[in-house]
């Protein structure tokens, strides 16, 4: 008795058809086929296995919206590994900007208490930066901003987190890098708004 050979698989501007035409098995056959390549690339941008795996769910996310564009002539491998470049590129220079934000204005030393020596002006711009930090913090998502209280505030290890949370280690560290980058993002975003605009802080963040 003869064992038949596996199907093979469709030509890739046949899944794609298929994708656009709402065919959810035809996108999950092409992120089989190129997870791994996209993988790679994304890894060799962040050198983390867990940065790397966030990131390559954002570039197939990217991938899948600007699906529509891709031209049927092109090779669909090169086309997919230009758009995981730029993006892996993007994300470095957003990542490197978001960090020297986070070094700008959320030092440590800024959010210590204001010793007796410091001038009055000293003093009220340390309390303009406890608040934005504050306002910036409840606008991230109740999981991130934990996290990165616990780390980046009180201190905490990264072990002693997720004993606490009774997560993995290294999803505890996940959480700690996007809080901080989101934290940044808001930031950055509550500095350009105009003074009114700035939202209330919520009394349990005082």
């Amino acid at each position: 008795m003869s064992i038949e050979p596996p199907p093979a698989p469709a030509p890739v501007n046949e899944l794609v058809e298929r994708c656009l035409a709402g065919d959810q098995g035809a996108w999950e056959e092409i992120v089989r086929l190129h997870r791994r390549k996209v993988f790679n690339i994304a890894y060799k941008f962040v050198g983390r296995h867990d940065e790397a795996e966030d990131l390559t769910q954002d570039i197939f996310l990217r991938i899948f919206k600007a699906l529509h564009t891709f031209d049927r002539r092109a090779n669909f491998q090169t086309w997919l590994i230009s758009i995981s470049r730029n993006l892996c590129i993007d994300h470095y220079r957003s990542l490197r900007k978001e960090r020297e934000t986070m070094a700008r204005d959320v030092d440590a030393n800024d959010l210590s208490p204001a010793s007796p020596d410091r001038s009055p002006e000293r003093r009220i711009e340390e309390q303009d930066v406890k608040t934005l930090v504050r306002s910036a913090l409840a606008e991230l998502p109740a999981a991130l901003r934990e996290a990165v209280v616990l780390r980046d505030l009180q201190e905490f290890s990264y072990l002693e987190i997720a004993e606490k949370l009774r997560l993995p280690e290294g999803t505890v560290k996940s959480r700690i890098n996007r809080g901080r980058l989101e934290l940044a993002r808001q930031i950055t975003r509550l500095q350009e708004l105009p003074p009114v605009a700035k939202p209330v802080v919520p009394g349990g963040l005082e």
